[in-house]
C-alpha cells in the first residue's frame, strides 16, 4: 500500500516538474491557462496524497525570546 502511494507521489511530482518546464517555454495564452490549471490540480493532489500518506507533521519549536540579539560581525 505504501509503495503504491509513493509511486503516485512520484508521478504527481514528475507531472508538476513537467508543467513547470512547459511554463518556461513560449505558449499561447490558452495553452498557458490550461497548463497552469493542470499544475494547480497536480499540486493539490500531491498535497492531499502526502497528507494522507504522512499524517504527522512536525514543526520546529519557535524561540520567542525578545531579548535575542543578532550576532555581531567582526568584519567592520
Amino acid at each position: 500500500m505504501i509503495d503504491e502511494k509513493l509511486a503516485r507521489l512520484r508521478t504527481h511530482r514528475n507531472n508538476i516538474d513537467r508543467y513547470r518546464r512547459l511554463l518556461k517555454t513560449r505558449l499561447t495564452e490558452l495553452e498557458r491557462q490550461y497548463i497552469e490549471a493542470r499544475l494547480s490540480e497536480e499540486q493539490s493532489a500531491l498535497e492531499k496524497l502526502a497528507a494522507s500518506t504522512f499524517p504527522l507533521a512536525f514543526q520546529a519549536p519557535r524561540i520567542q525570546n525578545s531579548n535575542t540579539q543578532p550576532p555581531i560581525s567582526s568584519a567592520a
